[in-house]
């Protein structure tokens, strides 16, 4: 009996109905495992001490610089940053969000901005050194004509050496992911992702809007970027 029961399940007929719906419980599977690991850790998501990734881009800034991170949310970037860099404005859509980063997140060299990065004139009082962008670019759809256009208004403090940070996800963090794709279940991260990418997607797009990777490392199934903008 068992290993007729056996053969039923593991059978071709079984594999073509089942498949999808596993699939999307391992998709369901991960975002719970994610919501009961923030409760467990007291609010705060285990990834922000086992990956370190504000800790990466604290590594690729230099004390003189001034600041720019796109997307800031609630402030945990510029804060950490500030430690470190002379001054540093984070821009975030969510007004709720730009509340809390002032309340909680605040200090004597980083100002919130409550604006659109996409439409934002960034007429600011310091020029800034570096753009920094922590799972950001992927939430834009139209991302070269983005990148383009704040490298265009930002005003830069030296215009021959403009930085941009970027970490964004990688589609190919594992096979399971690719194959989701291949057979048409949703294998985003996150619903509003616009694009997940490979690292040869990745530069491409970067280079569509003038920027180039100077140093490149793929860590927990991220792509982590510092690039330089060439543009006249």
């Amino acid at each position: 009996m068992k290993h007729l029961v056996n053969r039923i399940i593991l059978s071709k007929t079984a594999a073509k109905t089942l498949i999808r719906p596993i699939l999307r419980l391992h998709s369901q599977c991960y975002k719970w495992a994610g919501r009961y690991a923030v409760i467990l850790n007291d609010g705060v998501h285990p990834k922000h001490h086992l990956i370190r990734y504000k800790e990466w881009f604290v590594e690729n800034i230099e004390r003189r610089w001034t600041i720019l991170d796109v997307g800031c949310g609630a402030g945990a970037m510029p804060e950490l940053l500030a430690q470190k860099a002379v001054f540093v404005y984070g821009i975030e859509i969510d007004k709720d969000r730009v509340a809390i980063a002032q309340a909680e997140r605040s200090g004597p060299n980083i100002e919130y901005i409550c604006g659109d990065a996409a439409t934002y004139n960034y007429d600011l009082p310091r020029p800034i050194h570096c753009v920094t962008m922590s799972n950001v670019l992927e939430h834009i759809e139209h991302r070269v004509e983005f990148l383009k256009r704040l490298d265009r208004v930002v005003k830069w403090a030296d215009r021959n050496h403009r930085f941009f940070l970027f970490r964004v996800p990688a589609i190919d963090r594992e096979w399971i992911v690719l194959y989701k794709k291949e057979l048409g279940v949703d294998y985003r991260l996150d619903p509003t992702h616009r694009v997940e990418y490979t690292l040869e997607h990745f530069e491409r797009e970067l280079n569509l809007a003038s920027l180039v990777i100077r140093k490149v490392k793929a860590c927990f199934g991220e792509i982590y970027a510092v690039c330089e903008a060439v543009s006249p």
